[in-house]
């Protein structure tokens, strides 16, 4: 997830974080940036764009069908063989070529490799609350790290999926926005996790392999990164998820909620594409004096300009917006910033928005820490007597690091 969040909640949770410099745009020029050990950034700095580096190796995940046919011819290969190894990716989930046996057994080998390179090797997975929740650690080509979470509940299997390697929206008190932004991720990188998980529940290694569904239903954009900060790709992955089968895997877009934390351009834009995706906006105060140190973009578009994009892209969609709000303790549970949350939401009509308090899951030798019960308590019944739907998100993951804020890669 891309900041030092709370536990991870299903379904949504995105980005947060405290500090106290003005944000500024500065682009990672150190010569290390882009690897696992990228420096950390200074308080405020906002980070748009990584270091230059070599790409990941083209996969058939990255386009659609039109484009992997001429992927194909490109490299030498027959175009038609796209729909077979589509339906090899996207609906068997299969990944070593003996198992692809309608592919001429001659050659079969280099264009599996050609067209389905291994983009994520898994150095490390852990279990929590009874093999219910696991986080996996991927290493990718050039050796930077991200993580991912899948979350099985009685009806449903959700995802937290990583949009970047690392995150450059500083976020305090954030994991992954501490660390800072290594770079962004191919579409097929993040389609990727989400193909890995199918393929760990369909083997039973999430839960009982003889619980329903064996298949992801839910995916969170609210890994490590700024979804939003990498449009395109993300895009281009969000087809791959919800277009039919073999062009990507079929997942319903109601399923998908995409976390920002503010970036309004980005949110306008993805207001544009017309998609029942939920939207899940990281507000985490709803004053700016506060949020301009818990989350540096606030210092370019501010807590209304958030609201605004936030109830436009409902007003588009018709699609519920949740409102992310990580409690710390003596820094944002105050009862009247939940009475001025209230009295802001309000301001923009009525039903449009539910609004998902989280108590915050800090990270080792962290100042932040969650709001004591009690201040929740009070912070949650001010919201509903301003008739706000609200709800104290269930958390998982929490002792393997897989919770809110948490994902940083630390293997």
């Amino acid at each position: 997830m891309s900041e030092n969040r709370t536990p991870l909640p299903d379904p949504t949770v995105g980005p947060a974080g405290p500090d106290t410099a003005p944000a500024a745009d500065v682009q990672n020029t150190d010569p290390d940036a882009g690897t696992p050990d990228t420096p950390r950034p200074v308080p405020g700095q906002l980070v748009f764009k990584a270091a230059r580096r070599g790409k990941p190796p083209r996969h058939i995940a990255d386009t659609d069908m039109a484009g992997r046919r001429q992927m194909l011819q490109d490299m030498g290969h027959k175009p038609f063989r796209a729909q077979q190894l589509s339906r090899h990716y996207f609906e068997r989930f299969a990944s070593r070529p003996e198992d692809m046996t309608d592919l001429p057994k001659n050659g079969r080998e280099q264009l599996v490799g050609d067209t389905m390179p291994e983009l994520l090797n898994t150095v490390r997975t852990l279990h929590a609350d009874d093999g219910d929740t696991v986080k996996r650690v991927h290493r990718l080509f050039d050796g930077a790290l991200v993580e991912s979470v899948m979350m099985r509940y009685p009806n449903r299997v959700t995802m937290c999926i990583s949009s970047q390697a690392g995150c450059g929206m500083n976020c305090p008190f954030c994991a992954t926005g501490q660390a800072g932004l290594t770079r962004n991720l191919s579409a097929a990188e993040i389609v990727g996790q989400v193909v890995e998980g199918i393929r760990m529940l369909r083997d039973g290694e999430v839960g009982r392999k003889e619980q329903d569904p064996l298949r992801v239903s839910n995916i969170v954009f609210m890994g490590m990164g700024e979804a939003l900060a990498n449009y395109k790709a993300t895009m281009e992955a969000v087809h791959r998820l919800i277009d039919p089968a073999p062009e990507g895997l079929g997942i319903s877009a109601r399923g998908l909620t995409m976390s920002t934390v503010g970036l309004v351009p980005g949110m306008r834009k993805f207001t544009q594409e017309g998609l029942p995706i939920t939207l899940a906006l990281s507000l985490h105060a709803p004053d700016d004096e506060l949020r301009d140190e818990l989350i540096p973009i606030n210092t370019r578009w501010k807590v209304d300009e958030a609201l605004d994009a936030a109830r436009d892209y409902f007003d588009a969609t018709g699609r519920r917006i949740s409102i992310e709000y990580a409690l710390i303790r003596d820094i944002n549970d105050q009862g009247w910033r939940a009475d001025l949350l209230g009295e802001k939401l309000n301001a923009r009509g009525r039903g449009w928005v539910h609004v998902n308090p989280i108590p915050l899951n800090p990270t080792p030798g962290s100042k932040w820490t969650a709001s004591r019960r009690g201040v929740e308590q009070n912070f949650v019944e001010r919201l509903r007597a301003h008739g706000i739907p609200t709800t104290v998100r269930d958390t998982r993951g929490s002792d393997i690091d897989g919770a809110c804020g948490q994902l940083a890669a630390a293997s």
